[in-house]
C-alpha cells in the first residue's frame, strides 16, 4: 500500500471488479501484453526485415477474432499494432478478457498467464485466468485448488469434466450454471468410481466403498453425500437442486471449487496408498 493510501489521502478501493474494468486494470493488462509480446525484438520485424510475429498473430486475430478480411490489415507492423491498441482501449471491459483469452489460447507465451493473474489480483479483479479461461474466482486458494485438480493425475475423465464446468461458468454471454454444477459433480463421480474400482458405481455407492477401504472417514462420507446429493431417483436431492430456477454464479462457483478440493483430497489419498 502506498504512503498516501496508508494515511487516508487516497481511498483504497475494496470493490472486487466483476462487472467492469478500471482504467488501472486495463492499462496494466496492456502493459503485460507489451512486456511479453509487443515489445519483443522479433514481434514487429524479423531478422530478415520482414514482418515478425505480428504477421501470424494479426492474421489469426483478423480471421478468427475480429472476423475481418485478412487482406484488410495494414501493411506495416507498427500500423497493425496501432489498430490492435485502438481496439483494446475502446472495446467493452469483457471484450478485453475475450481478447486476452484468444491470445493466450493461440500462442503459449512463457510467463504470460502468471503475469496476467498477478495484475488481476493486484487490481482486485473478480476473475482469474485458469486453463486458458477467465473464471470468476477472486481468492488465491480457490484458484490453486482448481488448477491442482485440473493437473494430470490418476483419475481419467476428471480433467474433461472440470474443464467443461469451467467453460459453462466462464461464459460471459450465456453462463450455464446448471450444467457447470452437473459437470463438477460428474468430475467427483469419475474420480470416486475409479478409486472404488467400480466404473459403474453411483457416487453414493463409490463413497461407501472408499469408507470401507479406509480412504474416507464416515463423517466426511456423510458430509460429501449431503453436499453432492448423490441419490439418482427422479425426486432425489440432485434432481431437485438442478431444477431450482435461482441457481447463480455463487452456486456454480461453490460446486466447482469444492469439487476441485475434494478431487485434490482423493489424489492425495491415492498417492499415499500407492
Amino acid at each position: 500500500m502506498r504512503f498516501s493510501q496508508r494515511i487516508g489521502m487516497v481511498s483504497v478501493s475494496d470493490v472486487v471488479q466483476t462487472e467492469g474494468m478500471s482504467d488501472a486494470l486495463r492499462n496494466s493488462l496492456w502493459n503485460v501484453l507489451d512486456q511479453c509480446i509487443w515489445s519483443k525484438q522479433t514481434f514487429l520485424r524479423n531478422r530478415h526485415g520482414g514482418l515478425g510475429l505480428v504477421d501470424d498473430l494479426s492474421r489469426e486475430l483478423w480471421s478468427n477474432f475480429f472476423k475481418l478480411r485478412t487482406d484488410s490489415r495494414p501493411v506495416y507492423g507498427s500500423k497493425i499494432l496501432e489498430q490492435i491498441r485502438t481496439y483494446f482501449f475502446s472495446c467493452k471491459w469483457y471484450e478485453v478478457y475475450d481478447f486476452i483469452e484468444f491470445v493466450v489460447q493461440t500462442y503459449k507465451i512463457l510467463g504470460l498467464i502468471e503475469l496476467v493473474n498477478e495484475i488481476l489480483e493486484r487490481e482486485l479483479s473478480g476473475f482469474r485466468l485458469i486453463d486458458g479461461l477467465f473464471t470468476p474466482v477472486s481468492d488465491a486458494s480457490e484458484k490453486e485448488a482448481i488448477e491442482s485438480a485440473l493437473a494430470p493425475g490418476p483419475f481419467a475423465g476428471v480433467q474433461a469434466h472440470l474443464h467443461q464446468a469451467l467453460l459453462h461458468l466462464a461464459s460471459r454471454d450465456q453462463p450455464d450454471y446448471r450444467n457447470s454444477i452437473k459437470e463438477s459433480i460428474s468430475a467427483i463421480e469419475s474420480a470416486v468410481c475409479e478409486l472404488s474400482g467400480n466404473p459403474k458405481a453411483t457416487l453414493g455407492d463409490g463413497l461407501k466403498v472408499l469408507e470401507r477401504n479406509g480412504k474416507l472417514h464416515n463423517a466426511l462420507r456423510n458430509g460429501f453425500s449431503a453436499i453432492y446429493g448423490y441419490t439418482s431417483d427422479a425426486d432425489g436431492i440432485r434432481h431437485a437442486m438442478l431444477e431450482e430456477a435461482a441457481l447463480d454464479e455463487a452456486d456454480a462457483k461453490f460446486f466447482l471449487v469444492s469439487s476441485a478440493a475434494f478431487i485434490n483430497y482423493l489424489k492425495a489419498k491415492q498417492a499415499k496408498s500407492t
